[in-house]
């Protein structure tokens, strides 16, 4: 269970509970109304407390988070912590490795890993991600350890920066501003085009030889496979993406890793930024394009 006690300033004197449970503390709804079910899941200096009564300054509001039901069977795996509190676990993905079970992947992925880590942990293993990478994406990715962590998250965002590899060569900083859809509703292969959901990505360069380039990319949308779609639109696919260029020798996925996090701590509202080295596939890659410079 995750306790999150709040102490009433003076502007929120007479407040009802609700107010400032949906308005400061930024509760959403249904988390508000899941707490409501449970004996101790809203308190006022310790005693229980009704959503419609009124707060005063000084006040000490109290939130009980209860742990939910894991939705994904626990498996022992390997993972790269990177950040871990009370609230957030920020791992650097490996590649090769789904996020999330499918029918093709039942208990080999990370949601698997994550729960098995949690348990051991003797915390709440649901898998909460905020957010998702494919599974040949490495890089930084984000779980909520409770609810309200996840609720404040999706609705406060947080900011990423890649490190992608292209075919070709740019030289200068750019954006690529291009509806993204989906031809075929069956299979999960996306295309840019005049049709579709608007997405825009920006990149500037790190580095180029005479037939790759290193980019820093982060993006303003964010559609399924946004950067793989844009840049083969482009001409220049990321190497190795069998799926939106070709496959390659050095690389065995496409060369993409979610490098930086930047974001506001859903309980103490101090901005945090974290950040992922490559791994050994991109390293290389990185090393001889700057080489090759």
């Amino acid at each position: 269970m995750r306790k999150i006690d709040y102490v009433i300033e003076s502007e929120f004197d007479g407040d009802k509970v609700l107010w400032y449970l949906r308005g400061q503390a930024k509760l959403s709804a249904r988390l508000v109304a899941s707490l409501k079910t449970f004996p101790e899941g809203i308190l006022l200096n310790g005693g229980h407390i009704r959503t419609i009564d009124r707060i005063h300054t000084g006040d000490i509001l109290t939130v009980n988070i209860p742990e939910g039901e894991s939705t994904a069977q626990a498996r022992e795996g390997e993972l790269e912590v990177v950040y871990e509190d009370d609230d957030i676990l920020i791992i650097n993905k490996s590649p090769f490795i789904a996020v999330h079970p499918t029918h093709n992947h039942q208990g080999d992925t990370l949601a698997n890993v994550v729960t098995g880590y949690l348990q051991k942990k003797n915390k709440d293993a649901v898998f909460r991600a905020v957010g998702r990478l494919d599974k040949g994406t490495s890089g930084l990715m984000m779980i909520a350890l409770n609810g309200y962590a996840a609720s404040r998250l999706s609705e406060d965002g947080v900011s990423k920066e890649y490190i992608a590899i292209t075919e070709g060569v740019y030289t200068s900083s750019g954006t690529i501003d291009k509806p993204i859809y989906r031809p075929d509703p069956m299979k999960t292969l996306r295309a840019a085009g005049d049709e579709g959901d608007r997405a825009v990505t920006h990149y500037s360069v790190e580095a180029h030889d005479n037939e790759r380039s290193l980019l820093r990319v982060w993006l303003e949308t964010g559609r399924t496979h946004q950067i793989r779609v844009h840049f083969s639109h482009m001409g220049t696919p990321l190497v190795g993406d069998d799926m939106y260029g070709k496959a390659d020798d050095e690389i065995k996925r496409h060369a993409l890793h979610c490098e930086k996090m930047v974001f506001c701590h859903p309980v103490t509202g101090k901005m945090l930024s974290v950040t992922a080295p490559l791994w050994e596939d991109m390293e290389k890659l990185k090393e001889k394009i700057e080489k090759n410079m």
